[in-house]
């Protein structure tokens, strides 16, 4: 397999840098994380408010930080619905290979959500967010923190909420649907409908952790993803 870059799109309210202990573990794989408006080095800019936008966003971004070649997705909750989005944006384009879509900590694209957040209070909204996610972002213990940082959360919130996908929304490459074995959010059979998100294979994997499992153990999280990687694509792994 010639050399493939690990794209990853982070969880709700996050940015790139929750991957920047995967770029420090693996020589042999080249991590790239992308960055949506609203956050991090981008925290001046509006954040977008519908999957449409945000997946322009991350095109450009994409563009800026990978030049070409074979690409994988990563995404967790969120990051998953966007990097299915990416995904079709991709082959749609064919400026890069699309080898394979690892969607984590999500449902597939035409669930429906029950328990929302949306329109609520802040305190409300925040109390529904660590209940649903199972994750109290440290920064909404601080009120000043807080602050700064609601707004970008609840747009991530207010367009993972209102997103479906188009019926025959597809793509060619492979996917792998990765769950936490404790997560209480999304359920082994709500992982499985990606499997009618590709008209190639699809796999299921069980990680230990509950849906955050991506925060709770970083190296442990990226040593699954890193080996499902070399599994689908035969991957000799080179150390040193």
């Amino acid at each position: 397999m010639n050399h493939v870059t690990l794209v990853c799109l982070p969880f709700a309210g996050a940015g790139a840098s929750v991957f920047s202990p995967w770029r420090r573990l693996r020589k042999d794989l080249d991590v790239r994380a992308l960055q949506l408006p609203g956050r991090e080095n981008l925290i001046d800019d509006k954040p977008c408010t519908t999957i449409s936008a945000a997946t322009n966003a991350l095109a450009d971004e994409l563009a800026g930080k990978v030049a070409g070649g074979d690409v994988v997705l990563f995404g967790h909750s969120l990051g998953a619905i966007l990097a299915f989005e990416l995904a079709r944006r991709i082959e749609a384009d064919g400026h890069y290979t699309l080898r394979q879509l690892l969607v984590s900590g999500s449902a597939d694209p035409w669930s429906v959500r029950v328990d929302r957040a949306t329109g609520l209070s802040d305190d409300e909204f925040v109390a529904q967010v660590r209940k649903l996610a199972g994750y109290d972002h440290p920064a909404l213990s601080d009120p000043e923190l807080r602050e700064l940082i609601l707004p970008t959360l609840r747009a991530d919130v207010e367009m993972h909420e209102a997103y479906r996908a188009e019926p025959a929304a597809r793509i060619s490459a492979p996917i792998t649907a990765v769950l936490g074995a404790e997560d209480a959010l999304v359920s082994a059979d709500q992982a499985s409908g990606w499997k009618d998100a590709t008209s190639s294979s699809f796999e299921l994997a069980s990680t230990p952790g509950g849906h955050m499992y991506l925060t709770e153990d970083p190296p442990a999280a990226f040593e699954v993803v890193g080996g499902l990687i070399d599994t689908a694509h035969g991957r000799q792994r080179r150390t040193g």
